[in-house]
């Protein structure tokens, strides 16, 4: 009697829940469930809760209770997911502000490019280095609802080389060490330490500075920081801990290094020639190209914003930002979608699009470098990047047809993240 008892009441329990399920209906005009896969047409998707449960053609009558968002003519797709951003800064900002700005403004500003971020579009972002908990936070807010933002995959502060790219720079050295995080790393033991630190303090990935960095105070070029030892322990110990290892560089020789230790993706990618793509290639690295990144310093150089040392790396890079996404499609390596947003204004994400099928991309491939293909990088393919019963209720509806023109992506004028309704 008392497990038929238990049985009758979980029953009850579950009826408890089916009954209290929200449901909305979603109607469109042209829905796009998988970038890869043609457009269908006037189409009904049924979310319960946060998750899409079925795709139905034409307009299905709604169940009782149910809440109705009519979109019309509009073309739903899945939810854009953006691989590199820094939610917790803004472009044009000086370096010196490191010393006097807390990490709780931090938070402030990244809630406010948090908003700006979703309504944009992007229903999951890669927060790509920030203080050591601010964006951990945002991640927290927008996962509970309590502030409005995309879900959030937070990398923490990056690892670096004393010095280097991603280390405090710019300073007197005791500014220096009032500063320092404590992730810089020397040696491949010290280094597989500092990884496990990001993983303790919550780290969702791991973001290194492969190569020298072009907004930095340091001057000693692009290339290469790590050995191949310091590299290869710092891929080794994040698998390990089931965490993936995004890698900032430039340099060819940088990448290079850090594909054939294992490294997942390589941000930027600005001088990567055949041969360090031709490892990525066999080692089934993804390029997250940023080329929104080279936009925003563009409109920037020669106005004051950026010191002597920053401005000769800026023109060092200029004129070969895009050339990595041409010569990665030609050798097959995946290219994910990622901006650098923080760079530039966050809220332009979408303009990265055009910027893809400029250096090669067709509108197809790049929206699923923003979708199913960022998806696959994170991981989360059975979660997010497409429109299928099961999926998170990610999803975001345009204007027009992205599939001929991406420009369309560019203006969003509805937003649906984790079956919440962005304001």
């Amino acid at each position: 009697m008392r497990r038929f008892g238990l049985l009758a009441a979980a029953t009850l329990a579950l009826l408890g829940t089916a009954a209290n399920a929200k449901t909305t209906l979603v109607y469109a005009g042209r829905v796009i469930t998988d970038a890869t896969k043609p457009a269908q047409g006037p189409s009904t998707i049924t979310i319960t809760d946060d998750r899409i449960t079925a795709i139905a053609p034409g307009r299905i009558d709604p169940p009782a209770g149910a809440e109705v968002v009519d979109l019309g003519d509009k073309t739903l797709l899945p939810g854009l997911i953006d691989l590199h951003v820094h939610l917790t800064g803004d472009p044009g900002g000086d370096y010196r502000n490191e010393a006097v700005d807390p990490d709780e403004w931090g938070v402030v500003v990244g809630v406010k490019n948090a908003a700006l971020t979703l309504r944009a579009g992007f229903t999951t972002v890669r927060e790509a280095g920030s203080g050591q908990y601010s964006a951990y936070a945002l991640r927290r807010g927008t996962a509970n609802g309590f502030i409005e933002g995309p879900r959030i995959v937070a990398a923490g502060p990056a690892l670096s080389i004393i010095g280097g790219h991603g280390d405090v720079t710019g300073f007197r050295e005791d500014v220096h060490d009032v500063l320092d995080q404590g992730y810089t790393c020397t040696g491949p033991v010290e280094c597989a330490e500092k990884v496990r630190k990001a993983s303790r303090a919550g780290a969702d990935v791991i973001k290194i500075t492969a190569t020298g960095g072009v907004l930095s105070q340091q001057a000693r070029g692009l290339e290469g920081h790590f050995t191949s030892a310091e590299l290869q322990s710092i891929a080794d110990t994040a698998h390990a801990l089931g965490l993936k290892v995004m890698a900032h560089a430039h340099g060819a020789g940088g990448i290079a290094a850090s594909a054939a230790a294992g490294i997942d993706s390589i941000e930027h990618g600005t001088f990567a020639d055949e041969a360090a793509l031709k490892v990525m290639k066999a080692k089934g690295t993804y390029l997250v190209p940023t080329l929104m990144a080279f936009e925003g310093i563009r409109e920037r150089l020669g106005k004051g914003i950026y010191t002597p040392t920053v401005e000769d790396k800026v023109r060092m890079t200029l004129n070969d930002a895009g050339k990595a996404v041409t010569r990665a499609k030609a050798l097959g390596v995946p290219v994910a979608f990622g901006t650098d947003a923080g760079v530039f204004e966050h809220g332009r994400n979408g303009q990265e699009f055009a910027l893809l099928v400029k250096y090669g991309l067709t509108p197809a491939e790049a929206l699923a470098s923003a979708t199913s293909v960022a998806a696959r990088l994170l991981s989360m393919e059975n979660e997010i990047g497409r429109i299928a019963p099961g999926m998170s209720a990610d999803m975001i509806a345009v204007s027009g047809d992205p599939l001929s023109d991406v420009r369309a992506l560019e203006s969003v004028d509805w937003v649906m993240v984790r079956g919440r309704i962005a304001d």
